[in-house]
């Protein structure tokens, strides 16, 4: 019987806009209907197709629990993702996926949890959250360390307060501060030195630039992670989602296919690289 998982590889479903939401002044959360339930894990990403503009790969940013519902929270930086960012309730939208791999949340129970994100690399990683949050017995210290350019650019602001009220260790950074702000300045790797991270059981899941996660891997692996316990997400030119056009080669490795999560210890000597 085929699932909503192998239909649409290649050709896209079209999808009805029911909600829009201004996170940000350039980032948009959008809500999608699908006709039936739409299951995806934590980190994978759908290919999401906009009349008259093209295609383009978006993180899957909503509950992975409420499959009836799909969000993506995207930030306008060109054409194709400014009319993405436009549409409107009742718009139709294609999408393909989900697609890519996901972060490990089900091998991390039984340990404690770091999340590392920077800027809107908090997308990505809010399934993951979602996920750890249901099952939060199964967990130990769960952390949530977060980075970005100014407190106008934090995301999900209300959501981040929950989460700490959940019990979720949540510290927030900003690179540049106004008078008003009474929080961190600096960039995120500070916080991993001030956050209470041990060895032992830890996972940790990073998102955001790869200069930014390049810096995090390197303070996770001085406070004693392995690399192996470290995931990364390399989003960087998906085009085709299926392996096939070659856009997104990372060595022998395809982003869309055999990632876009990966356990550090696989790509360790790719990310070094530089201009890769």
């Amino acid at each position: 019987m085929e699932t909503r998982a192998d239909a649409g590889v290649l050709a896209p479903e079209f999808l009805r806009v029911t909600g829009r939401r201004k996170e940000l002044a350039d980032t948009w959360t959008l809500e999608l209907e699908p006709r039936a339930e739409f299951p995806f894990r934590p980190g994978q990403f759908n290919m999401v197709y906009v009349f008259g503009f093209g295609e383009v790969a978006i993180s899957i940013s909503g509950d992975p629990a409420a499959p009836g519902k799909l969000v993506h929270t995207v930030r306008a930086v060109g054409k194709l993702t400014t009319a993405l960012c436009a549409s409107k309730a009742g718009a139709q939208l294609g999408i393909r996926g989900p697609f890519g791999t996901s972060w490990p949340v089900d091998e991390a129970a039984g340990g404690d949890v770091v999340l590392v994100a920077g800027g809107l690399g908090l997308a990505p990683l809010r399934p993951a959250v979602y996920r750890i949050l249901a099952e939060r017995e199964k967990f130990g210290r769960v952390t949530l360390l977060y980075g970005a350019r100014s407190p106008e650019t934090v995301l999900y602001r209300a959501e981040l307060r929950r989460w700490a009220r959940a019990g979720i260790d949540v510290r927030v950074t900003v690179d540049a501060a106004d008078a008003r702000w009474r929080g961190n300045v600096g960039v995120v790797t500070r916080l991993i030195d001030q956050a209470a991270v041990t060895a032992g059981a830890t996972a940790a899941f990073v998102c955001g630039p790869e200069i930014m996660m390049r810096f995090a891997v390197s303070s996770l692996t001085q406070r004693g992670i392995p690399t192996d316990r470290i995931s990364v997400s390399m989003e960087r030119n998906m085009k085709c989602a299926v392996g096939f056009c070659g856009h997104c080669q990372y060595g022998p490795e395809f982003i869309c296919r055999d990632g876009p999560v990966f356990p550090f210890r696989r790509i360790e000597h790719l990310f070094r690289i530089r201009e890769l």
